[in-house]
């Protein structure tokens, strides 16, 4: 061997060793599931063991807020650090011509820079597994047109599952069988795995052996009946059973100590006036305002848990705030993988939160739902909202409804105290303005943010 080949196989060696000392990244994220749904989140009726133990091995986050309050928008988000609406996505992916009702193209556009496809590029395997929802039917590219190795998916096209009644109420072990295959394949590279859970999205049918310990939720004297709490609970209780599987396989396969794992769920529990919940919809935004569909608290603000030992302190309770677009910049961080010059992200690089400093965020977080809002009228949020330091701005785009919320005062968001801090709204209200005019126009419902319930009522005095 002479001396420019040894040394060009020296520098391959080189490489391939800092990649393979690279973290691996296994994400996963819950469908529906609210801010108060787990034990470790203070839910005293349904035990969720496994994600107790990663959040008593990791960090527990009080203050991670998604994108949107519904799934495809929320995903979009997690993936490539974007506000969604910047990619015309306003809602879920649906027909054709829904999706064009709502000014929303059939898929995310493949050319959108993506966090998968950035690891897949600096030597990481990638491969999904589970509800893909950022496109499907004719002309839908399949997920590793957005950089994953492999994939099997719901939701999506390419490779799926063979679906019986009781699919997705086991669906989760399936996706978690399907990863460590994945993960046990090749060590000799890092991984990015996602496992996006179908549960506890409706509609729910857990088995009977599921429901057994929950069955005491039942009504006592309806026999024929079996209540929405039994079947919700009994639906999380598996997800985190299957999920523990998962996190025993990484230790079995020796890949724990250096794998960060990162779970969280795509928007707030569901509203049991939609039709496909009515049997099941009772899950929690914990103290919140808000479910699925609102920018109220309890639509946007998810448990989020990050375990990586030795790096990411164990036991943590974190209040920083820290939003689904920064994902990808602090992956990247953490991972050692160079930003591209053209993924400038709507987030910052939260790494050294994770890893236990405390710092405040540099960038304020949007939000725009643009439609209807189901349930209680008192979910039915403004259409814009901007969070900036403790303070919360809500508004439509005409002005109707100005809210100013002071979130770690008023994390419930129960006193409007726009009139008592006109300061504030004047020095809010431009920057969430010009934000929104830097979308992309289109449609918008009729009775979005209309809200004529009196209460909470703008006032200088108690409620």
């Amino acid at each position: 061997m002479n001396r420019r080949s040894f040394l060009a196989a020296a520098m391959a060696a080189h490489v391939a060793a800092q990649t393979a000392r690279r973290p691996n990244i296994l994400f996963v994220l819950a469908d529906d599931l609210g801010w108060g749904d787990l034990a470790c989140y203070g839910n005293r009726f349904i035990p969720t063991p496994s994600l107790d133990k990663l959040a008593a091995q990791g960090s527990l986050f009080t203050q991670f807020y998604v994108a949107n309050p519904v799934c495809s928008p929320s995903r979009t988000a997690f993936l490539s650090g974007h506000f969604p609406a910047r990619h015309r996505i306003h809602g879920h992916f649906a027909a054709a011509e829904l999706n064009a009702n709502r000014g929303m193209p059939n898929w995310l556009d493949t050319s959108t820079p993506m966090l998968p496809r950035m690891l897949q590029q600096a030597g990481y395997r990638t491969a999904h597994y589970g509800k893909w929802h950022l496109g499907s039917g004719p002309g839908a590219p399949v997920p590793s047109a957005y950089g994953f190795d492999e994939f099997r998916s719901i939701n999506g096209n390419g490779p799926t599952w063979e679906q019986d009644e009781y699919f997705r109420a086991r669906s989760t072990g399936v996706f978690v069988d399907e990863a460590l295959r994945f993960i046990a394949k090749d060590k000799s590279k890092p991984f990015y795995a996602q496992i996006w859970s179908l549960l506890p999205h409706a509609p729910l049918n857990p088995t009977d052996d599921d429901m057994m310990p929950f069955q005491k939720f039942n009504p006592v004297e309806a026999k024929r009946h079996t209540s929405a709490r039994t079947i919700f609970y009994a639906s999380v209780a598996a997800l985190d059973r299957d999920l523990g599987k998962l996190f025993d396989g990484l230790e079995r396969l020796g890949v724990a100590d250096n794998t960060i794992v990162l779970f969280s769920s795509d928007n707030g529990p569901e509203e049991i006036f939609v039709n496909n919940a009515g049997h099941s919809g009772v899950g929690s935004p914990g103290p919140f305002r808000g479910r699925k569909r609102s920018l109220y608290e309890g639509g946007v603000r998810l448990p989020f848990i990050v375990r990586w030992p030795g790096k990411v302190p164990a036991g943590r309770v974190d209040a920083s705030v820290i939003g689904s677009v920064d994902m990808l910049p602090t992956i990247l961080k953490l991972t050692g993988v160079p930003v591209p010059a053209n993924a400038k992200s709507d987030g910052e690089d939260r790494s050294a939160v994770l890893l236990g400093a405390s710092l405040p965020r540099t960038k304020p977080l949007f939000w725009e739902w643009r439609f209807n809002i189901a349930g209680h009228v008192n979910n039915v949020s403004p259409m814009l909202s901007m969070r900036d330091g403790d303070w919360k701005l809500m508004m439509n785009p005409d002005k109707s409804r100005v809210e100013l919320y002071s979130i770690v005062k008023d994390p419930m968001e129960v006193r409007n105290v726009a009139p008592e801090n006109p300061q504030v709204v004047e020095k809010m209200m431009p920057r969430l303005e010009a934000w929104s005019k830097e979308l992309p126009p289109g449609p918008r419902d009729p009775a979005a943010g209309k809200n004529d319930y009196p209460w909470p009522r703008p006032t200088k005095g108690k409620l």
